[in-house]
């Protein structure tokens, strides 16, 4: 069960290197939905793979009795879990004899929720990984199978570190799923005093507050560069920011959080609250992501141009987010 591009490096696993001993029996997605300027219907990534191999696939808007029917007469041993975007009852849970499997992609309890790639990033890790858990009704807390451990890098952005993780699924499926398929792999129950969680994000958590430490605001462009993404207003023009890191000149006068310092070979130099920001890609309205040096050609940004920023969201808390972000 998945409906994002990230499972397919463990679907392909599962039907050439697993062959011989795993079987993907069907595959169950999200509908097919309108993407793109022109808002054309279209199948996603893993509904095209599930094609391609011939699997039969299912498509349902929501999960009832004839869907849980269609999963039973399966007759799965488990069902793999990544990326579906359906919240499963306990019946689907429990329909397959083995249970019911999820890659989340956190190292659990860290990160429960929605958007853990996006928020591990912004929020200035400098590893995450993948998880194979057993799904329970509560929340991203059931009991662990094992773990892959990634390294973020300074410049990852959501897209690199998704598929970096991607990867590492493979690996962990690799060293786990024989064992699972056996009946003999210990799940391990997660130690919930210490969980984390993360929400669904917003278009207005790419608000910055220039007071906020450069390396902050840098996880945070970085971490949601893809989605919502993180802009400045220059000119009366919103320009969305693709990757951002901080500069390693430490002895300059401060000229004022948000205030443009100047640039350098590798970007536009911001002061913040402390050290720093310098924004390495940039993008005008209409236009493409471009590398600072190419969008200053086009997009003189003078120094000591004030950039006006906006409180921002929290996007990690010690209990489960409510629709308010409370």
């Amino acid at each position: 069960m998945g409906s994002d591009g990230i499972a397919l490096p463990a679907l392909n696993w599962l039907v050439s290197a697993a062959k011989d001993w795993a079987e993907v029996v069907a595959v169950f997605t999200q509908p097919d939905r309108a993407v793109g300027r022109g808002q054309k219907i279209s199948a996603n990534a893993i509904k095209t793979w599930a094609l391609a191999q011939g699997l039969p696939v299912h498509q349902p808007v929501k999960l009832g009795s004839v869907e849980r029917e269609q999963l039973a007469a399966l007759q799965p041993d488990i069902t793999l879990v990544m990326a579906y975007g359906h919240i499963l009852r306990p019946e689907f849970i429990n329909t397959p004899l083995g249970g019911t499997l999820n890659l989340h992609t956190s190292i659990l309890p860290a990160y429960r929720g929605a958007s853990p790639i996006q928020t591990a990033l912004a929020s200035g890790e400098t590893t995450t990984g993948i998880t194979l858990m057993r799904i329970v009704p509560e929340l991203d807390a059931g009991p662990i199978a094992g773990q892959e451990w990634v390294v973020i890098d300074p410049l990852d952005t959501a897209l690199a570190l998704e598929a970096k993780l991607a990867q590492a699924s493979v690996a962990l499926l690799q060293r786990l799923l024989p064992a699972i398929l056996a009946g003999t792999q210990i799940f391990t129950e997660q130690n919930s005093a210490a969980a984390t969680f993360c929400r669904r994000l917003e278009k207005s958590d790419g608000a910055l507050d220039f007071n906020a430490p450069a390396r902050v605001l840098a996880a945070r462009i970085n971490g949601l560069a893809a989605w919502p993404s993180c802009t400045v207003l220059l000119n009366g023009q919103s320009i969305r920011l693709g990757l951002a890191d901080v500069s390693n000149l430490t002895q300059y006068q401060p000229v004022g959080a948000g205030v443009v310092y100047g640039s350098d070979a590798d970007g536009l130099l911001v002061d913040t609250g402390q050290g720093l920001l310098r924004l390495r890609q940039l993008q005008r309205p209409g236009g493409k992501m471009l590398s600072a040096a190419e969008f200053l050609r086009g997009f003189p940004v003078p120094t000591a141009t004030a950039l006006p920023g906006q409180a921002m969201a929290p996007l990690v808390a010690a209990r489960p987010f409510t629709r308010s972000k409370g």
